[in-house]
């Protein structure tokens, strides 16, 4: 049997390499965690690890990192993906299947902001589906409470906003 860190690291691969969008790293330790599999800090070096070696993407915002599988990632499941029991692969789809939607809407949904040149705050939304963006938009603001502002309201308004500016573009 191959050891936990192993069975860890291959764990995250499969995960990734089920959904066709990005997860959270609350949303892998979550799975560890209900699980019972092992501790947050455990898999948080294991993502560390994958994340060193290339097999996955973390993609950095200011409050959420979130992580997809890259294609050495995917080569690296095949040669190993026996070494995944069944157990182990049963609990990740129902994990996935009982979350999805909850998981899709938190990865799907995006605001992030950083510091211009200007000193001012460039805020990006974001909303996708299946990696592609439906909006992808910057807006500038002048102070560091705006942008968060904008980055927490984006989270809960975002479909109202996509069909609105919609609606005034489609006239």
């Amino acid at each position: 049997m191959a050891e936990p860190f192993t069975i860890y690291k291959l764990t995250i691969l499969n995960m990734l390499d089920k959904v066709d969008f990005p997860l959270t790293n609350t949303q892998i330790s979550n799975f560890f965690l209900e699980q019972d599999y092992t501790d947050y800090f455990r898999v948080q070096q294991v993502i560390s690890d994958l994340v060193d070696a290339g097999l996955i993407h973390a993609e950095a915002t200011h409050s959420n990192t979130q992580y997809a599988i890259t294609a050495a990632g995917r080569e690296t499941l095949g040669f190993f993906k026996d070494k995944i029991t069944d157990a182990i692969d049963h609990d990740t789809l129902v994990y996935l299947e009982k979350n999805k939607l909850e998981l899709r809407n938190i990865n799907s949904i995006l605001a992030n902001y950083h510091k211009t040149p200007e000193q001012d705050y460039a805020v990006r939304c974001q909303f996708r589906q299946r990696n592609t963006n439906l909006i992808d938009l910057t807006l500038t603001v002048k102070k560091k409470e705006q942008a968060e502002a904008i980055c927490s309201n984006w989270k809960h308004q975002t479909e109202d906003v996509y069909a609105y500016l919609m609606d005034i573009l489609m006239k």
